[in-house]
């Protein structure tokens, strides 16, 4: 049977630090945590990039490309967010979303990054039936609004 009093240093998902009795200088796990938190909940990234912009802010989160540079070598597939004029690191999980301002819509992390693309138009064959390809268009209008498919 495990010490009960043997905690972990961090939580099993995103590494948050965890505070224990007696620890010195607890703000600075407190800080860190709460940063990590602020990035996670209701996640918006500002778009996808192999190196840090140059005049990011505060707050602003990024999806790092393949092949990154500078400050983000190293950290491909990983959320970059600006915190306190450098860089936090967040390693995603299966099942992460994040809305993309620069497509306006989602990505899903399952292994590496995905995101919807939009579905050609029907166009030819021997019989055309408006209903139907209205009825397409109206499913991908719903989910262009939704932000699971780019915009056109």
């Amino acid at each position: 049977m495990p010490d009960p009093l043997t905690f972990t240093s961090a939580t099993p998902r995103y590494s948050l630090p965890l505070l224990h009795v007696g620890q010195a200088q607890k703000e600075a796990f407190v800080n860190e945590a709460l940063g990590l938190a602020d990035v996670l909940l209701h996640c918006t990234v500002q778009g996808s990039n192999a190196a840090p912009p140059e005049n990011s802010l505060d707050g602003e989160a990024w999806l790092i490309l393949e092949n990154a540079t500078g400050s983000w070598e190293g950290h491909e597939g990983e959320i970059a967010v600006r915190q306190g004029g450098g860089w936090l690191f967040v390693t995603p999980r299966d099942g992460m979303r994040v809305f993309d301002r620069s497509t306006g819509c989602e990505a899903l992390f399952f292994g590496s990054w995905r995101k919807a693309s939009l579905p050609l138009e029907p166009l030819g064959g021997s019989s055309v039936d408006g209903e139907a390809r209205a009825a397409i268009k109206d499913l991908v209008s719903a989910l262009q609004a939704l932000g699971i498919l780019p915009s056109a």
